[in-house]
């Protein structure tokens, strides 16, 4: 089988420059033969189309280890190993996949050998993986053209499995003509940061698109605000990328314009990220914000500001999360799917350039609008709305009015059930500062409908999150369940 040019693009970036910097991770950097090496044996192991589950934490093993599928031609099956022992060990016996590749420890507390799957336990770059073949042969039918099973964020719910192909993500970080265009001949300059984990598209995203680039990056295993300024200041990179609770993060710190002095853009998606913080953030460092708009099921973003747009048009078009890219193309419809006119609301239609031609209009729950110049709006996923009464309230109303407070860190808002009303909403606060739930009332008073304002508000030392950042909504649902019911 003709080797795809994704698989023929991550080979040749590997042998470019071996003795070069490749991976900066926990203060050491790592050459790019060293990634090749681990990336060529976990090849040798790997049959084109075959599934092979990968427990992905952030490291440049990892990185090797998913490189090394795709140079196979065969399926990262992409396995969060922060989901919990149970469900973990759930997940992969569900999945019976024919081989699971992951740490030593994960191999001894959460994958259970049997007869018929094939285990990997990898550690650093230069250690052989430890093989332990199956006994029995797996009948696995595979997923023949498909790069990666991405996990979706989970955030109303258990996490779902996307299938990428190859054109797909090859779209998304090479471009559209990816089967033609030349794989670079010197590294790039520069240093990209990467934060974002390997278990989420994000990561994925930009560790290949860094690797594609031939652009050295550095790896950390989380966002965390010292470690992560501290590589800032350190390889003085031109972009980098924020979900928006790190972006919160990083505005209410005492980081000045002289540490971010480098960053000429911050590029933010995967969940709403209010207009106000965006302006805020650009206030105090100097530096724009470039929302965007993406989701696992597309392969990537399908909408964002470039930074030419930002410059002629923020003024006007503030919150919005910019226009299609990528090929991409968008759609507001109403209820029975006709295409609304320009401004209206309903539910947005998307047609992911990642796809090609043969894409077809994608529905998602997203409610939005889009104008005359095609800047698309977010305005609340409909399958979250909150009927209070007859009232519609919008969770994402009350969560930026909730995270407008200078007191507050970070706000999610979920419908709990009442016997009278239907629904009311409620609301976990995450606080940087001390503040009194009267006082946060009292801020929502001012900015709010009166059916909008929170039934009750849970203040909690940290909202649980999925690892793209985004609040976990059946945990905060469940929080409030087990509350009522104590």
């Amino acid at each position: 089988m003709e080797e795809h040019p994704l698989s023929r693009r991550i080979r040749r970036v590997l042998e470019l420059r071996p003795d070069g910097p490749a991976i900066e991770y926990d203060g050491e950097w790592l050459t790019w033969g060293a990634v090749a090496a681990l990336a060529r044996r976990i090849e040798s192991l790997t049959a084109s189309g075959r599934q092979v589950g990968i427990l992905l934490h952030n490291t440049p093993s990892h990185v090797a280890t998913f490189l090394g599928v795709l140079m196979a031609g065969g399926t990262a099956v992409a396995i969060n190993p922060s989901r919990g022992d149970d469900r973990i060990k759930g997940d992969i016996e569900a999945l019976q996949l024919p081989m699971v590749i992951g740490t030593n420890d994960d191999m001894t507390t959460l994958v259970t050998p049997t007869a018929r799957t094939a285990t990997v336990a990898i550690a650093g770059l230069a250690d052989a993986p430890d093989v332990s073949s199956a006994s029995e042969q797996r009948r696995d039918a595979g997923r023949e053209g498909v790069a990666v099973r991405m996990l979706t964020s989970g955030t109303t719910g258990p996490p779902k499995r996307i299938d990428l192909t190859y054109d797909m993500l090859a779209r998304s970080v090479i471009g559209t003509d990816f089967d033609i265009a030349p794989t670079p001949t010197e590294p790039r300059r520069g240093v990209a940061i990467v934060n974002a984990p390997l278990v989420h598209i994000g990561g994925v995203f930009r560790v290949l698109q860094c690797v594609c680039e031939a652009r050295s990056f550095a790896l950390l295993d989380r966002f965390e605000l010292d470690r992560w300024a501290d590589a800032v200041r350190m390889h003085r990179p031109q972009a980098v990328s924020l979900v928006p609770a790190a972006l919160r993060t990083v505005l209410h710190s005492d980081l000045t314009r002289d540490d971010l002095q480098s960053i000429r853009a911050v590029t933010s998606g995967t969940a709403p990220l209010s207009a106000e913080d965006a302006d805020a953030f650009t206030a105090k460092f100097g530096i724009p914000v470039l929302t965007s708009y993406a989701a696992t099921e597309f392969g990537g973003g399908v909408a964002g500001w470039s930074l030419r747009d930002y410059q002629k048009y923020w003024h006007t078009k503030r919150g919005s999360v910019g226009r299609a890219t990528l090929g991409a193309k968008l759609r507001v419809v109403d209820d029975n799917g006709a295409p609304v006119a320009d401004d209206q609301p309903g539910l947005l239609e998307v047609r992911p350039g990642q796809m090609g031609a043969i894409g077809d209009w994608m529905r998602t729950t997203d409610m939005a609008r889009i104008d005359a110049d095609g800047f698309l709006w977010i305005l609340g996923r409909a399958d979250q709305a909150i009927i209070r009464g007859g009232f519609k309230v919008m969770p994402d109303d009350v969560r930026s009015a909730l995270e407008s407070h200078p007191a507050v860190q970070g706000a999610a808002v979920v419908g709990r059930p009442d016997q009278r009303l239907g629904e009311t909403p409620v609301a976990m606060v995450e606080l940087r500062n001390a503040v009194e739930v009267d006082i946060l009332l009292d801020h929502l008073r001012k900015r709010l409908a009166r059916y909008e304002i929170p039934t009750d508000i849970a203040i909690v030392e940290q909202i649980p999150r999925t690892p793209s950042g985004k609040a976990d909504l059946t945990a905060v649902r469940k929080h409030f369940t087990t509350v009522d019911h104590a």
